[in-house]
């Protein structure tokens, strides 16, 4: 990395602790006169304030670019080999200051993707030309060729609009005497709607799930030569939330038993909120200014045995609100369940009980946003950090149970803890950092909420941070930075709804087009017993149909 050449007439600068500011000043006293020791007292009172300021204001700044634009990463090692201290050169510590390990190997593999990735293809089978198994093979003469277990495989992708159409011409034959009408009959399995189920799961897969305004589907599919309207799409998807709410329903329900259940929200925008309307008069006459203006989308995701259940709600609640509402639903037998969410009190779901676990990221975060002032001090924290998370993703490599989990976080997370504890404990006491700095807030917020971002040193099943909930309502901030908005309070719960079955058959390894399509045909049956159609149970759901359905016809003569 190059140095920084230091415009002329800059001073090098130094960083100094504060006790060791006080000293000097202590000991320029003894040759200073009382007046000029106060001027340059007020003076060094001014610049401490100034750089205090400005630090604080470079976190804010260093928060609203990744606000902005977001975080390439936040990676120790990228984290520390890119701190620059304040007046540094930037050539502090790392490896060459590029952000990589030259002793680390790299990855196996060229990055593309093996024929097994492509599980949605349809796999045609191509039989040999001129040989079968048992003929007599044509290079040797002598023996025989024999079928081998893995073919030769070839991909061939090719592209398409997103939904196709079909134009049935059937043929119409009229006699010329009577003049009566003969129509050829409609291919089987063709139907009376025009849109059948798989376009209704598209354009909600990709309005809901990938972020794609209505407009843009339009454009995209008038372009091959498959017109498909705005206003097409969203009474597509209205219709079809109307047969995905029972099961929409009892995932809330499963949800509402989960052992941990995290949640978090992000801001929206209801364009009939936004609306001109008569503010509220009190008794007095007065505007009522404590009616709330915010529109949240709240994600919450609930652990339930082996099984994830991701759930948005969007509107005027906060997620703690919202989280209300689903815990409402939790039997009376069940003890209280963990709850991961960073230290906002919005969060937190009211007089309904948690036992409240805060998110070590949104705290290690804070540091990160200060590297570049206090790079020696966040490098301390964020290399024991660093071990505590290798530790963590260990458990989840040896699939272990969450006693084991707690056992192992115990014997190796614990100590690292522990140290980093009285670490922060001795720079507030020992006067090392001030606390009105950037640093000294980081560390003001970790040790106020030490008990709930170490809760998993201490019960079985509590997590390290809310990561996997962040990662839930990058889906509501997809279609917010592409969509915009929803006009209607109604348009943005059927989005709620796809974005719940969407994520949630992500989170469980399924396909959520396949899912979709299956509650749409099977709506029915689906709203019988919601509780056996969920994505890891549904495909069973619709083999036990098939069966009876196969079954009359089978005993038929």
């Amino acid at each position: 990395m190059k140095r920084r050449r230091r415009q002329h007439g800059q001073p090098a600068q130094r960083t100094l602790r504060l006790d060791e500011l006080e000293g000097i000043m202590d000991r320029a006293k003894a040759v200073l006169c009382e007046a000029d020791h106060e001027a340059l007292l007020q003076a060094v009172q001014t610049l401490t304030f100034l750089t205090q300021e400005l630090q604080a204001k470079g976190a804010s700044l260093e928060r609203l670019r990744r606000m902005l634009f977001g975080s390439p990463t936040e990676k120790t090692s990228q984290v520390l080999d890119n701190a620059t201290p304040a007046g540094g050169d930037g050539s502090n510590g790392g490896k060459g200051g590029q952000g990589k390990d030259p002793e680390r190997p790299k990855a196996p593999g060229h990055g593309r993707n093996g024929a097994a990735a492509y599980s949605g293809a349809e796999k045609i089978r191509v039989p040999h030309g001129k040989l079968h198994g048992g003929d007599g093979c044509p290079q040797c003469s002598k023996g025989k060729v024999y079928p081998m277990s893995l073919p030769s495989v070839l991909v061939r992708i090719t592209g398409m609009a997103p939904l196709t159409a079909k134009v049935y011409e059937c043929e119409q034959l009229r006699c010329n005497l009577c003049g009566e009408v003969f129509k050829a009959d409609t291919p089987d399995g063709v139907g009376n709607e025009k849109y059948d189920e798989t376009a209704a799961s598209m354009v909600g897969m990709l309005k809901y799930g990938a972020g794609m305004p209505f407009h843009r589907i339009e454009k995209l599919q008038a372009n091959m030569g498959i017109p498909m309207p705005r206003t097409t799409q969203w009474e597509l998807v209205e219709r079809a939330s109307g047969l995905l709410d029972p099961v929409h329903q009892a995932m809330i329900d499963r949800a509402a038993q989960g052992e941990l259940l995290h949640n978090d929200d992000t801001t929206a925008k209801i364009l009939e909120y936004f609306a001109e309307v008569e503010p509220e008069l009190d008794e007095g006459g007065n505007a009522n200014t404590d009616e709330r203006t915010g529109v949240f989308t709240s994600g919450i995701v609930s652990v339930t045995g082996s099984h994830r259940i991701g759930l948005f709600f969007t509107g005027r609640k906060h997620a703690g609100e919202n989280l209300a509402k689903v815990l409402a639903r939790r039997a009376s037998t069940l003890a209280a369940p963990i709850q991961m969410c960073d230290a906002l009190s919005r969060n937190v779901p009211g007089e309904l009980k948690t036992i409240m676990s805060n998110c070590l990221a949104h705290a290690r975060r804070r540091f990160v946003e200060v590297v570049n002032d206090f790079p020696e001090e966040c490098r301390h924290l964020l290399e024991i950090l660093r071990e505590v998370y290798k530790h963590d993703a260990f458990t989840r490599t040896q699939g272990m149970s969450a006693d084991e989990r707690l056992r192992y976080h115990q014997k190796q997370s614990g100590p690292l803890m522990g140290r980093l504890k009285k670490w922060l404990r001795d720079q507030i006491e020992e006067r090392k950092v001030e606390p009105n700095s950037g640093l000294g807030e980081a560390i003001g917020y970790m040790r106020k909420h030490w008990p709930k971002l170490t809760l998993f040193l201490r019960m079985p099943g509590a997590v390290l941070d809310n990561n996997i909930c962040e990662r839930a309502l990058k889906k509501a901030i997809l279609h917010r930075k592409n969509a915009l908005f929803y006009k209607t309070q109604n348009g943005a719960n059927v989005g709620d709804i796809f974005m719940s079955l969407i994520y949630t058959a992500e989170l469980n390894g399924e396909s959520p087009f396949d899912f979709l399509v299956a509650l749409q045909r099977h709506h029915e049956a689906a709203a019988a017993a919601p509780a056996d159609w969920m994505p890891w149970s549904y495909r069973e759901a619709v083999a036990r149909l098939d069966k009876k359905t196969a079954a009359p016809d089978a005993a038929a003569p």
